[in-house]
Order: structure tokens, then C-alpha cells, then sequence
């Protein structure tokens, strides 16, 4: 396996029609919105949560997961699920604190490729012998932390939307003997293109053995499990461009990509409803690619049939510029 050694940036667009893409639990569960530009917002966590999804549902060991901890199907805490990866270990209690603290460290890092992409602070709840009394044991509390080397920022429609309130029958009485049924309510955006800049970190990966095999899943569970969310909620996402420069120079990169696009529309933000209502405009992004061209390794990108991408008001193709590199084989 080899470990991640050049910085990488990402451009993630996906839309999602006539559903929820981030509700927010402190206001109605609503979707998330700037009240200044009107714009969609999803948390950096939403998108963390369906790749691990992806990951976990396609063979990988993931860390950060909701597993029961004993018969009553009580939900683990941080500290137990931590305690998992003690559980091969033998003659446990010949060990100190320090020594179970190096095990953990090391299996999670080795198994778990959520912590190896995004980091986490893992609290320590240890077993040891006491020094003085062989037969007694004691807890010693302590963390692990591990700085993660692929982090996005909170994703932003790439126009401003509008809130739509949906409500309908359900199928139940609300109570015993009741001639009405319930009420079901709830906010969904009509439409909604979404933007995501994110950074994997050389000098991080080296910490954590982030590998180029870690990446390349990481790609995959962006745009398939995107696709896949077909919970209530989000059935009707769909993922539209992903995009991964990859640097040669350790530290330099481009930054802010998804500020570098916009779109071009003949119709009011609020009213667009699907790709064919506007274009990507991709020129302040494909200038800076120019200008720093000699600094890019590749540049891997997946697109959705149905963009339209411009640059300078005409039609662009990836395939036009040798910097790209379909990864459409390895991704989908």
C-alpha cells in the first residue's frame, strides 16, 4: 500500500430534487439555508456520514458507526467501541495503560479507514493491574487523537433556493377510535446543486498511513453512495462532477475551488429545477489550472452526461485539455 505523498484537492457537485439534502434538527428539521445569499448549506458531516456508509455496506472496517453494545441493544459509547479493538489481544492483562493505548492506536489505523481519511479524537477507558496489588484492577482514562488528512468544508448550492412545504396524510389514526388519520409534514428544496471544495493532506496522511488505495475508495463511496442515498429524505440526489487535482509540489495548492465556478442561467435562482436550466461556468478555475499547470501532477474528474460546462461563454470538454484524466473506469 502506498501512503498518500502529494496534496490533492476536490470539487464535488451532486443536485438533489424534491427532497431534503441536510435537515437541520433545531428548526423543524428544515433544510439548511444562508438567510444572506439564500443559498443551501450541508454540513461537512453529511457527506463524511455517506461515505463511511458506502464504505462500511462495501467490506470496510469503519470507526465512527452506531453498533449495540450488549443484549438490550444499548448503542455503544466512544470509550467501548475503543475496547473492540482490544478483543484479539492476549494475555491483556499483563499490559499497561500505555501499551493497550499502542495496540488500539495501531488497529484502528490499520483496520479502520474512516479514521485513516478523517482523523477523530478517541477517549480511552483502560483496564490495569494495580502495581501493588496484583489482584485489583483499576480504569485509567485517556484519548487518542488523530489529525485527519481528508477534510471537506460545509458544502453550498451554487445558487440561492426556496423552501417548499410539503404536508399529507398518513396512514394511521392518530390515537384508538379516532374517524381521522395523521398529518405529515415536512421541508424539501425543489431543486438544489451543491458544491463541495475539499483537501487531502500529504503531511496528515503520513500520520494516519493514509494510502493512494484509501483515496481511490473514498472517490468511489463520493459518487456512488451520493447516487445510493435512497432514504426518504434523500432519494433524488445525484452526483454531476468530482474532481481531484492532484499536486507534484509537497504543500502548493490552488484552494477555495468550488469560489472558482459558477452558474450561467437565463432564469431566476429559485426557479431552476434541473442541468438543463443553467451551465457550470469553469473559466476562473481552468485559468488558475493554466497559470499553475507546471505544479499539477493530473487532474482525475467523473461527469454527469447531462452538464453543460463553459468557459469564456463557449463549450468546454475535459477531454480537450491533457492536465485531465477521465477516472470515469475506476469510479463508477
Amino acid at each position: 500500500m502506498t501512503t498518500i505523498s502529494n496534496r490533492c484537492e476536490i470539487l464535488f457537485l451532486y443536485d438533489i430534487e424534491n427532497a431534503n439534502p441536510n435537515g437541520d434538527p433545531n428548526d423543524e428539521n428544515k433544510p439548511r439555508i444562508d438567510e444572506e445569499t439564500g443559498k443551501n448549506i450541508v454540513t461537512d458531516v453529511r457527506l463524511k456520514r455517506t461515505i463511511r456508509d458506502y464504505l462500511l455496506e462495501n467490506g470496510d472496517d469503519i470507526f465512527v458507526q452506531e453498533k449495540t453494545s450488549d443484549d438490550e441493544g444499548h448503542i455503544q459509547t466512544g470509550k467501548q467501541r475503543a475496547l473492540d479493538y482490544l478483543k484479539s489481544v492476549d494475555s491483556l492483562e499483563d499490559k499497561n495503560a500505555e501499551q493497550q493505548k499502542v495496540i488500539i492506536s495501531d488497529n484502528i489505523l490499520n483496520q479502520c479507514i474512516d479514521v485513516r481519511l478523517f482523523g477523530a479524537t478517541i477517549p480511552l477507558e483502560l483496564k490495569v493491574q494495580d502495581k501493588n496489588d496484583k489482584a485489583k484492577s483499576k480504569n485509567v482514562t485517556s484519548s487518542i487523537t488523530y489529525t485527519g488528512p481528508a477534510q471537506f468544508r460545509i458544502g453550498k448550492s451554487l445558487h440561492a433556493v426556496k423552501t417548499m412545504f410539503v404536508k399529507g396524510t398518513g396512514a394511521f389514526a392518530s390515537k384508538e377510535g379516532a374517524t381521522q388519520k395523521t398529518f405529515r409534514e415536512e421541508y424539501v428544496l425543489p431543486y438544489s446543486l451543491i458544491g463541495f471544495y475539499g483537501i487531502v493532506n500529504e503531511n496528515a496522511a503520513r500520520h494516519t498511513k493514509l494510502t493512494v488505495e484509501d483515496v481511490a475508495k473514498m472517490k468511489k463511496a463520493m459518487w456512488n453512495g451520493t447516487k445510493g442515498l435512497i432514504s426518504r429524505s434523500k432519494f433524488g440526489q445525484m452526483p454531476r462532477l468530482l474532481l481531484m487535482i492532484e499536486y507534484k509540489e509537497t504543500n502548493f495548492f490552488i484552494g477555495e475551488l468550488d469560489n472558482r465556478i459558477k452558474l450561467k442561467t437565463d432564469i431566476l435562482d429559485s426557479k431552476i429545477r434541473k442541468p438543463e436550466d443553467y451551465a457550470v461556468d469553469l473559466t476562473e478555475l481552468l485559468t488558475l489550472v493554466e497559470t499553475y499547470k507546471d505544479k499539477i501532477k493530473k487532474i482525475g474528474y467523473v461527469t454527469d452526461s447531462k452538464m453543460t460546462f463553459v468557459q469564456n461563454e463557449n463549450g468546454f470538454d475535459f477531454k480537450t485539455n491533457p492536465l485531465f484524466v477521465d477516472e470515469s473506469a475506476e469510479v463508477l
